[in-house]
C-alpha cells in the first residue's frame, strides 16, 4: 500500500471482496480479478454458459461499490439506439431534446452482448474508449466513473456474432466463473436465494472512494526491471507464429494497469513478477487469436508465461 492511500480504504475494498465472496461462492480468485479490473478503470467481460452467475457478479459489484446501475439485454433486433438514447423534437420548445438511453450509467452491464449484431455492438466502441457519446453531431459525457462489464456465450451457441477485435481489445480483462465446486454448489442449494441475498447487499463504498483508490494505484512503482518483464512477454506474443498477431501497445499499457491494481489490492506498493503473471491471461487471452483455430486460445497463451524468463 502506498504511504498517501489510507489504510480503510484498502480495508473497504476488501470487505467488498468478501462481500462478493458470499453472494458467488468459491470464486475468491475471478471476484479479486473483477475488482481488479475496475480498480484499473477498464472494462469486463464475462465469457461462461448460462446459469453460472455472470449477472449476478455484475449486479453485486455495483451493489457493493455503491455505484449507479443499468442493465440492457442485447438481443438481435436491438439498435444503438435503444443503448445510446436518441434526440426527439419537441414541437411546443420548437427544438431537439436529447433522451439519455441505459448507457447513462456508472455501471453498465451489457448482457449476452454478443447475441446483438455487429452495428449495435459497435455503439459501445466510442463510449468505452472515451467514456462519452456522440449522437446528431453534439457530444454527451458519461457519468464518472463508467464501466462495462459485459457478459458473452460462448461462441458456439445458437445466436451469437463474434464481438470485433478492435471492442474486444476495449475490455482491459476476460475472466470466466465456470462451474463450483461440490461445497460452493451444495452452500448454494442451501442458501439464500440469490436475488434476494442481493436485495440485503449494502453499499461498501461510493463513486468518490473508488476515484481515490483508482488515483492511489496509478502511484504504485513499476521498476525497470518489470517493464523489461512485461515488454518481453508483450514482444514474444508478437514473434510467435502461433497467433495471428501479438498484443498491442495498448495492450501493454492494460497489462501495467491491471498488475499495479493487483499489487495494491494485496497491499504492496510495487508490482511484482507475480502480479504480473497473476493478470495476464485474462489480460492477454481474449486479444491473442490462434492461427489453426482462429479462436482464443487461452492454454497457449497461460504457456507464454513458461517461455518469458523473469529478470
Amino acid at each position: 500500500m502506498t504511504p498517501s492511500t489510507p489504510p480503510r480504504l484498502l480495508q473497504q475494498l476488501h470487505a467488498a471482496e468478501q462481500q462478493l465472496n458470499q453472494i458467488i461462492l468459491g470464486k475468491p480468485h475471478t471476484i479479486r480479478l473483477a475488482l481488479t479490473c475496475i480498480l484499473a478503470q477498464g472494462h469486463l467481460l464475462i465469457e461462461d454458459i448460462p446459469g453460472v452467475g455472470k449477472t449476478t457478479l455484475a449486479h453485486a459489484l455495483a451493489r457493493v461499490l455503491g455505484l449507479a446501475f443499468a442493465r440492457i439485454q442485447f438481443t438481435s433486433d436491438l439498435l444503438p439506439a435503444d443503448l445510446l438514447g436518441v434526440s426527439v423534437y419537441e414541437r411546443h420548445e420548437a427544438r431537439f431534446q436529447f433522451h439519455p438511453g441505459p448507457i447513462f450509467t456508472q455501471i453498465l452491464l451489457a448482457d449476452e452482448i454478443n447475441r446483438a449484431t455487429a452495428k449495435t455492438q459497435s455503439a459501445l466502441l466510442e463510449a468505452m474508449a472515451e467514456r462519452q457519446v456522440t449522437l446528431d453531431g453534439e457530444t454527451h459525457l458519461l457519468p464518472t466513473p463508467f464501466f462495462v462489464i459485459a457478459t458473452q456465450n460462448p461462441q458456439q451457441q445458437i445466436g451469437t456474432f463474434p464481438l470485433p477485435e478492435s471492442q474486444l481489445d476495449r475490455f482491459l480483462l476476460r475472466i470466466e466463473l465456470g462451474y463450483p465446486s461440490p461445497a460452493a454448489e451444495r452452500s448454494l442449494l442451501e442458501g439464500i436465494d440469490r436475488q434476494v441475498l442481493l436485495q440485503q447487499t449494502a453499499a461498501l463504498l461510493n463513486a468518490e472512494q473508488l476515484i481515490a483508490a483508482q488515483t492511489a494505484i496509478q502511484q504504485i512503482t513499476a521498476s525497470p526491471a518489470l517493464l523489461d518483464y512485461i515488454q518481453a512477454l508483450i514482444a514474444y506474443t508478437r514473434r510467435d507464429t502461433q497467433f495471428v498477431y501479438g498484443l498491442s501497445p495498448r495492450a501493454a499499457l492494460a497489462l501495467v494497469h491491471a498488475s499495479k491494481a493487483w499489487a495494491w489490492l494485496n497491499g504492496r506498493s510495487m508490482v511484482l513478477p507475480d502480479d504480473v503473471q497473476q493478470v495476464f491471461v485474462p489480460v492477454a487471452g481474449h486479444r491473442l487469436i490462434s492461427k489453426q483455430s482462429h479462436r482464443n486460445d487461452f492454454t497457449a497463451v497461460q504457456q507464454i508465461l513458461t517461455q518469458v524468463a523473469i529478470p
